[in-house]
């Protein structure tokens, strides 16, 4: 890879992620980090505001924009299946959310690749054998809760039983299994993390109340096989 090439990718992962460090884009581009300092120079040269938080890492200014990046034949194919696999969820705001999401990324592409997704758009199903019907359509909302950190409250029905509860909750990760979206909490009333299924949710409200981070790990979480009953 040239350095010009090097440059172009640094800024389009610095635009892409919130802090970068200087090993992650040393192991990224098997290069030296004396070789990272040397491009980040460049780009400062070039008028690009590139920001050094002091044993965090690099960040761009808010508000820089660049130009729309281009997109590969292979890489618009990737979002095309994406979207196929995306259909599957059992989640509404989810689906909505990521296809007004494409629409926008579309609208980018060279008009050569625009006809190429759209063929592949129309040669490409997943099936799907499993039957069940029950969908929820609050994924989007509970990860502005979890990013954001609000209280949310919710009537929650049991998986194995038709008892239903209050509960009031501090959202904190969210994982997919066999098409069902599953959210890991705080449980004000088991005083507890505990896993919720989405669509055993049948109501919840966003509260602007905030709770304080626990720094919840989802890996250490899913190290304990017995989950708690929720």
């Amino acid at each position: 890879m040239t350095q010009l090439s090097r440059l172009i990718s640094i800024l389009t992962l610095l635009k892409s992620k919130r802090l970068l460090t200087a090993t992650e884009l040393s192991n990224r581009f098997d290069v030296s980090i004396r070789t990272i300092y040397r491009d980040i120079r460049k780009l400062e040269e070039a008028g690009v505001p590139v920001i050094t938080i002091e044993g965090k890492g690099y960040t761009l200014m808010d508000g820089y924009t660049v130009a729309p990046v281009q997109f590969t034949e292979k890489q618009a194919n990737a979002l095309i299946t994406a979207q196929h696999l995306i259909k599957q969820s059992n989640d509404q705001s989810f689906i909505r959310d990521f296809e007004e999401a494409l629409t926008k990324i579309k609208s980018v592409f060279r008009s050569s690749i625009q006809e190429k997704s759209e063929l592949l758009n129309e040669n490409i199903h997943v099936f799907n054998t499993k039957n069940e019907t029950i969908s929820s359509n609050a994924l989007s909302e509970f990860q502005l809760a979890i990013t954001n950190f609000n209280f949310v409250e919710i009537n929650y029905s049991k998986v194995y039983t038709d008892e239903k509860s209050f509960r009031k909750i501090e959202p904190c990760a969210l994982y997919s299994t066999q098409n069902k979206w599953i959210l890991i909490a705080w449980c004000h009333l088991r005083k507890d993390y505990r896993a919720f299924r989405l669509d055993r949710i049948q109501h919840f409200k966003i509260l602007q109340e905030k709770f304080e981070d626990r720094k919840f790990s989802l890996i250490d979480f899913h190290k304990n096989e017995n989950y708690p009953d929720t």
